[in-house]
C-alpha cells in the first residue's frame, strides 16, 4: 500500500533515470520508493539507503557485488533485483515492484490464520528460499515486511543481497532490525547459513498460526537474549486443538541448534507440503482458540471469480486474491516411517521422518491405453513366469558339521606350510650364507678357513 507524506526524493529524478512518484515504505537500512524507469518506461521500487550507509565507500562496494550476485537469482517467488547505482549521495537499488500488500499487512489486518492458510502463505516464501539456498544465497533477513503479496496473488520474498551487504558493514543494524526474526547463531556473531533462514521462517509461520511473535521484550537485547537461552513452545499453546505436526514442524525450524534444523528451505519445504496434505478442513483455526477475537477481517480483494479449491476459499478469507497456491510435492516414499518425506498416509511420526530416506522413490504409474496395457500385462506374466521357473537356493543344503571340519583342515594345513617355508628359509637350504671371495685364488688356497 503507498504511503502519501512528504518526502525530498519524491519528484526527483534519481541518476537521470528514475523518476520517483512516491514513498511506499521506510526500514532500517533504505526507504522506498514508486518510481517509473524513463529508460524501458516500467514501474520499478527504488530503495534509497539511509545517509549513515550511502557513506560508507566499503559498504557501497559489498553492496554491489551483492546486488550483482542477487540479479543472476531468477525465480517466480523471489523479487527481482534490476539495477543497481549512485547518483551523488544517493546510493540505490532499482528491484521489481511488486503492487499489492505485505504478509506484515495480512497479520495486521486478520491476526492469527487458520492452519492451512499459513501453511498455504508460507510455501512460495520456502520455496524462493529453497532456490536461493541451491544457488548459494543466504537472506538472513526474512521477516513478513520482505514477503510481498501482489494484488494478483503471487507471493515474492525481497531484499536479497541487501541484508548481507549490512552485516558485513554493522553488526548492530541488522541486528535492531530483525530482532524479532533472528536466530541464535546470528546473535552470537556465528557465520549464518541456510538454516538461519529457516530458523526465522520457523518464527514467521509460529506469528502466522497465533498472532503473536514467540519473543517478546521491551529492548530488542531482551528478545535477542531470549532467541539464544529461550525455547520456541508449541502454537498449540496458543491455539488449542492444533495439529500436533505443525506444532512439531515450527519447533524443527526454531531449534536452537543449527544441527538440529532442516539443512536448507528445499528440506523444509517436502515436510511443510506433507503437512498441507494431510490437513483437513476441520482443522482448528484461530476462531476456535480466541486469539484473533475482536478484529475485523480484511476485506475481500479478489479480483475475479472465486475459485473452488480450499486454500483458494481462504486465501479469499484473508482478504487476498483468489488463486490457486502451490500445491504437495512430488513422489513421497512408499514405506517405512524413516524417510523425511513422510510415511504412508495416516502414519503421524513427523520425528522419525525427520532422519534422512533410504527408501526408493516411485512416482504414481502412467494411465496406458488397452492395447498397451494388455502388451504390459503379458510382460508381467512372462516375467513372472521366468522368475518362477528360476530357482532361489540350492537342493543340497550341505552339512554344518562337513563344512567346519574342511575349513579346520584347510587352517591346519596353511600352518604346517608356514612352519615348513619359516624353517627351509631359516635353518635350512634355503638359509642365506656368506660367500668368500676366491678370486685369483688357487684350490687349496679356497680351501683354507678364512
Amino acid at each position: 500500500m503507498q504511503e502519501h507524506v512528504s518526502d525530498p526524493v519524491a519528484g526527483t529524478l534519481v541518476d537521470n533515470r528514475y523518476a520517483v512518484i512516491s514513498r511506499l515504505a521506510r526500514g532500517g537500512m533504505s526507504t522506498v520508493y514508486l518510481a517509473v524507469d524513463q529508460r524501458l518506461d516500467r514501474e520499478v521500487a527504488l530503495k534509497v539507503l539511509h545517509p549513515h550507509l550511502a557513506a560508507d565507500e566499503n559498504f557501497l562496494g559489498r553492496l554491489g557485488r551483492e546486488a550483482k550476485a542477487a540479479a543472476r537469482l531468477s525465480h517466480p517467488h523471489v523479487v527481482g533485483v534490476l539495477d543497481q547505482g549512485n547518483d551523488g549521495n544517493t546510493a540505490y537499488l532499482v528491484m521489481e515492484y511488486i503492487k499489492g500488500h505485505t504478509l506484515r499487512d495480512v497479520l495486521r489486518d486478520r491476526g492469527a490464520l487458520p492452519p492451512r492458510l499459513a501453511l498455504a502463505l508460507i510455501d512460495p516464501v520456502v520455496e524462493g528460499l529453497g532456490a536461493a539456498h541451491a544457488a548459494g544465497f543466504i537472506h538472513r533477513d526474512v521477516k513478513p515486511e520482505n514477503v510481498l503479496i501482489a494484488d494478483d496473488g503471487r507471493i515474492k520474498i525481497g531484499d536479497f543481497g541487501l541484508a548481507r551487504a549490512v552485516t558485513s558493514s554493522t553488526s548492530t543494524g541488522a541486528l535492531i532490525g530483525t530482532v524479532a526474526y533472528i536466530s541464535p547463531e546470528l546473535v552470537l556473531g556465528k557465520p549464518a547459513d541456510a538454516r538461519s533462514d529457516v530458523y526465522s521462517v520457523g518464527i514467521m509461520l509460529y506469528e502466522l498460526l497465533t498472532g503473536r511473535q514467540p519473543f517478546e521484550g521491551e529492548v530488542p537485547i531482551q528478545v535477542a537474549y531470549q532467541h539464544v537461552n529461550g525455547t520456541v513452545g508449541p502454537p498449540s499453546e496458543l491455539v488449542p486443538r492444533l495439529a500436533g505436526e505443525v506444532d512439531e514442524l515450527v519447533q524443527w525450524c526454531t531449534a536452537n541448534d543449527p544441527e538440529n534444523r532442516p539443512v536448507d528451505g528445499n528440506a523444509l519445504l517436502q515436510e511443510l507440503r506433507h503437512i498441507r496434505t494431510n490437513l483437513t478442513d476441520a482443522e482448528p483455526g484461530p476462531a476456535a482458540a480466541g486469539s484473533s477475537g475482536g478484529r475485523v477481517p480484511a476485506p475481500d480483494r479478489s479480483p475475479g471469480p472465486r475459485q473452488q479449491s480450499n486454500d483458494a476459499d481462504a486465501t479469499l478469507q484473508a482478504g487476498l486474491p483468489a488463486r490457486g497456491v502451490p500445491g504437495s510435492a512430488g513422489p513421497r516414499c512408499t514405506g517405512g516411517t524413516n524417510c523425511v518425506r513422510g510415511p504412508p498416509p495416516g502414519a503421524r511420526t513427523f520425528s522419525a521422518r525427520r532422519r534422512r530416506c533410504r527408501h526408493r522413490l516411485v512416482s504414481p504409474p502412467p494411465r496406458l491405453g488397452k492395447r498397451a496395457q494388455r502388451k504390459a500385462d503379458r510382460e508381467s506374466e512372462r516375467q513372472r513366469a521366468v522368475a518362477a521357473a528360476t530357482p532361489v537356493r540350492t537342493l543340497r543344503g550341505g552339512n554344518p558339521r562337513r563344512r567346519g571340519l574342511v575349513w579346520v583342515l584347510i587352517l591346519i594345513l596353511a600352518a604346517l606350510l608356514a612352519t615348513g617355508a619359516g624353517w627351509f628359509f631359516g635353518m635350512g637350504p634355503g638359509a642365506a650364507a656368506a660367500v668368500p671371495a676366491v678370486a685369483n685364488k688357487t684350490v687349496a688356497q679356497a680351501q683354507q678357513p678364512a
